[in-house]
């Protein structure tokens, strides 16, 4: 038997050459051959054979299926899932109790999410998101014996949850689950070592220790803990390498200053996949040669899942999402773990690669790519100009300089933001990042002008 998996995104040239393969497959098994043509070449013909597909019609990047090759196949539609009675088989597996009241109040609060929250691209309550919570749920459980099991799925579904949460649907999610589990209070766990290593490279990289901020890497931590393919979605300037970078070299200042420590040396491995083709990322064969080239993907997967060492390595992809390379790397995201070459070759990927990924939006994602990412939202509003002000005010040598430029920042800097807001209108929108960045060039060349002891 053949399972094709999203079968549909295959060219639609290159389907009508599939249909005829099939065809001549097909004719062969109902004349009753033993042996029979395929490709100019004669082959045996196991009577048993089967050709499954499974696709997804409607998405982006796919396409219509032929007439000639769709009357091949016998169609059978997929019916909506048990969800609840699937949270009650999950939980009762991860070893909780009162199962069958625990999953219907999951139930309840993912479909309240979909019905009250707003409608975000980077949004999924779907099945796959419910599997996830409930499993990362069991392993709380394991980890945090003391607390009761209300508790217990109380943190997994807002470790879950919160992090990709707009700072408007927040308190909404927050109602709907106080209404769900009156009076039990989210345990508060204490980060300790990992918390004061973040404030320790944050100051070391000369960064405001921004709760928001800290919070954000935190839960960049829990979310990665859960899933091994993450994206971190926001707008320029949000802080979203930070927040990667500084968890980053926190791990392995804690993994380098004491070795008994159970958290790992990282590895981060960059790749733009918007700055090359797909053959260039994936690899391709020569169509003169037909010598296959490898792509820096593959060659980097390759790379990392071959080493036996413990250290976590990060394959980070920053830079835009779309249909045409993301699609790709569906069997990678979702439980298979596998990166499947044009080449026949399947590179597996173990527990300490995972996936990263650092996006201004997805608006051109399919839900399929969505439903297989934990998600990790940033707010530029959350910054606003203060950090990066304070950060540049830093680095000034003259006491009295900084002094008088942090007292004008503050009496000047929120009304000419209410003034450019209200009143200006610009020709090409900028981000806040932007206006921050020239203001201070500008402040910064003014002073040099004035012989004023600035950096």
């Amino acid at each position: 038997w053949g399972c094709f998996d999203e079968f549909n995104r295959i060219n639609i040239e290159v389907l009508s050459v599939v249909a005829q393969q099939i065809l001549s497959i097909l004719s062969a098994l109902a004349a009753g051959y033993a042996r029979f043509v395929f490709e100019c070449r004669e082959i045996n013909l196991v009577w048993s054979c089967g050709i499954f597909i499974t696709m997804n019609p409607g998405y982006a990047g796919r396409t219509e299926l032929p007439d000639n090759l769709k009357s091949m196949f016998r169609p059978i539609s997929m019916v909506v899932p048990d969800s609840c009675l699937i949270s009650e088989i999950i939980l009762f597996g991860e070893g909780f109790n009162n199962t069958k009241v625990l999953a219907k109040k999951v139930f309840t609060l993912y479909s309240l999410a979909v019905q009250q929250l707003s409608q975000q691209e980077h949004y999924d309550f779907g099945l796959r998101a419910l599997v996830s919570v409930l499993k990362y749920a069991g392993r709380k459980k394991r980890a945090l014996t003391e607390y009761p099991d209300e508790e217990i799925l109380l943190l997994a579904m807002k470790d879950m949850n919160v992090a990709k949460l707009t700072s408007d649907d927040t308190p909404l999610f927050n109602g709907i689950v106080q209404d769900l589990f009156p009076g039990v209070e989210t345990p508060v766990l204490n980060y300790g070592d990992l918390q004061t290593a973040i404030e320790t490279q944050l100051t070391a990289d000369n960064l405001q220790r921004v709760p928001v901020i800290i919070t954000k890497i935190i839960q960049l931590y829990e979310t990665k803990n859960s899933r091994h393919s993450v994206m971190i979605v926001g707008d320029t300037g949000s802080g979203k390498s930070v927040v990667w970078r500084t968890l980053k070299f926190a791990l392995s200042n804690m993994w380098k200053n004491d070795a008994s420590n159970p958290k790992n040396n990282v590895k981060e491995y960059p790749i733009n996949p918007k700055a090359l083709s797909l053959g260039e990322l994936y690899g391709e064969f020569d169509l003169n040669t037909n010598e296959w080239t490898d792509g820096v993907l593959s060659a980097v997967m390759r790379k990392t899942c071959s080493e036996d060492s413990a250290d976590e390595k990060w394959i980070l992809f920053d830079g835009p999402v779309d249909t045409l390379w993301i699609e790709s790397m569906n069997s990678v995201m979702d439980d298979n773990k596998v990166l499947t070459l044009i080449n026949g070759e399947r590179i597996s990927m173990p527990n300490q690669v995972s996936l990263l990924f650092e996006v201004g939006d997805l608006s051109v994602a399919s839900p399929a790519t969505v439903s297989r990412c934990g998600m990790v939202f940033m707010a530029s509003s959350d910054l606003e100009w203060q950090p990066f002000v304070d950060s540049w005010l830093e680095k000034q040598k003259d006491a009295t300089t900084r002094s008088n430029l942090k007292r004008m920042f503050t009496k000047y800097i929120v009304p000419v933001l209410d003034f450019r807001k209200k009143m200006c209108k610009e020709l090409i929108t900028t981000s806040t990042l932007n206006w921050r960045e020239g203001i201070i060039m500008s402040l910064r060349h003014q002073l040099l002008n004035w012989n004023l002891s600035v950096l």
